[in-house]
């Protein structure tokens, strides 16, 4: 959406950004928490872990995702590059 009327400020809103937020208050620190669906479109170039399900404020209960390492003490790659 569009905000102001001299100087235009973007803000964006939706269910993307909603999970987005639910992945990071509930994920575990150091770590990338994902949603099923973007497992799904990553799982065959990067490693993932399932997580005991975690109750996500308005979806309920579901599995997540957390992003693997490659080593230990190494910081896994981006998952966007």
């Amino acid at each position: 959406g569009i905000i102001g009327k001299t100087k235009f400020c973007y803000d964006i809103w939706g269910d993307a950004v909603n999970m987005a937020s639910r992945m990071e208050s509930t994920g575990k620190p150091g770590s990338t928490q994902v949603t099923p669906m973007v497992y799904a479109l990553l799982s065959d170039r990067y490693t993932f872990k399932p997580r005991e399900k975690v109750k996500v404020k308005g979806k309920g209960v579901m599995t997540t995702y957390i992003h693997v390492r490659t080593e230990e003490g190494t910081p896994a790659p981006p998952l966007i590059s």
